[in-house]
């Protein structure tokens, strides 16, 4: 227990220490919390009303990033799999990291979630057995319990190597790695339950396909990647842990492959859809084409495509891939393409047309990019600050000394 409480306690001050760029990130981040400390008080005392979702409309921008961010935590996998099951060198001396960013997205998407009820205090209605949702019929209950389980996961392994390492002991491998082995199959099974949560219903055409939950899979594993390479490649031009270049060559690698199979299947839709397009190719119309003059999210489906596309053909020249500087442009090219293309471009248009054929334009609210924005800020933050205690303890700053 002493050595516990010495790590707690070295952990958060080594975290609470840095230089000025790294208060300066900290403070930038801040300013959206306090946005959002307002904007989550406006829509607690006056309601959803202030949000720009509707009865034909529920399902907006709290949700897009919810569904997005589920596949970032799954992305994770791309760190730890190939670190533990093929022994990839590179990646296995930082794969905590992966384990990192999992936390923190999981964090996010509860946070997206809370927001979306607009009444938090009923949280516990989501808990099976207590609440009054259908377990285990109810889809939606489903998503909680595995999101909260990957998250037990990742926080007990995660911690219990940090805490090996900072104690110089080696790791008990009868039961770290089943922790291991069932969290990379549990990464996969929170995006095929997000999946299952809209393809499930058969009134909305536009979800009601049985390639969401590959969809789902292949876009998670080339925007959580695409992730990871952003912070790696911060990470060794920030700090002193050198992040092999090998390890990134691999996740490029799985972006460029991901990405390409997750425009294919987008293309097929596309082509399934509209080449003899019936009453349910309604939402993709609207999506790409708009309708009788709605057409705010056709801008953002073309954007989308064109940044997938770009960052596509980047990544396939190796010459492109080996320059980071170039790479990182790739990078966030697919991962803004894939949140939008899994966002604005999934979550909205499946609800437009209505299941009686109502066109409802949505546009979200100052108050839901607010809450957003300080969504993802608060994200950041505690990404920032389990990273910084985490290369600590990997460069052996934070080590326990006897008193």
């Amino acid at each position: 227990m002493r050595k516990m409480t010495k790590f707690t306690k070295d952990y958060l001050g080594y975290v609470a220490k840095g230089d000025p760029k790294y208060y300066t990130w900290l403070t930038f981040l801040g300013v959206f919390v306090l946005i959002w400390i307002y904007g989550n008080y406006l829509q607690l005392t006056e309601g959803m009303i202030v949000t720009g979702l509707t009865d034909q409309v529920s399902w907006g921008l709290y949700l897009a990033n919810f569904v997005f961010l589920v596949g970032v935590a799954a992305g994770a996998v791309t760190v730890i799999f190939p670190a533990y099951v093929y022994k990839h060198k590179g990646l296995h001396e930082v794969a905590v990291l992966g384990e990192m960013l999992a936390i923190a997205a999981v964090i996010m998407c509860l946070l997206f979630v809370v927001n979306h009820m607009g009444r938090p205090d009923r949280l516990w209605h989501m808990i099976p057995y207590i609440g009054i949702f259908n377990w285990p019929s109810s889809m939606l209950n489903w998503d909680v319990l595995v999101l909260n389980g990957y998250l037990l996961l990742n926080v007990v392994g995660g911690f219990y190597f940090l805490y090996k390492r900072y104690n110089n002991q080696e790791l008990n491998k009868r039961f770290y790695m089943p922790l291991i082995y069932v969290a990379i199959v549990w990464a996969l099974s929170i995006h095929t339950v997000t999946a299952f949560l809209i393809n499930t219903m058969p009134a909305r055409p536009m979800w009601h396909t049985g390639l969401m939950p590959i969809r789902f899979i292949v876009t998670a594993f080339a925007a959580g990647p695409a992730l990871i390479v952003i912070v790696f490649l911060t990470i060794r031009n920030n700090t002193k842990l050198w992040i092999k270049d090998e390890a990134i060559d691999l996740l490029s690698q799985i972006i460029v492959w991901c990405l390409g199979i997750a425009l294919f299947l987008l293309l097929s839709e596309v082509v399934t859809e509209l080449y003899h397009p019936t009453e349910h190719s309604g939402g993709l119309q609207y999506l790409m084409f708009g309708y009788n003059g709605l057409n705010n999210l056709v801008p953002w489906f073309w954007a989308s495509l064109a940044a997938m596309v770009v960052a596509f053909v980047m990544l396939l020249i190796p010459k492109v891939r080996k320059d980071y500087r170039k790479l990182q442009i790739a990078a966030v090219l697919a991962f803004v393409g894939i949140w939008i293309e899994k966002g604005m471009g999934l979550m909205i248009p499946g609800s437009i047309p209505s299941p009686i054929g109502e066109f409802t334009q949505y546009s979200p609210s100052f108050i839901e990019i607010f809450n957003s924005l300080g969504n993802w800020a608060i994200g950041l933050i505690i990404l920032t600050i389990l990273l910084k205690g985490a290369i600590g303890i990997l460069l052996g700053d934070i080590k326990y000394a006897k008193e």
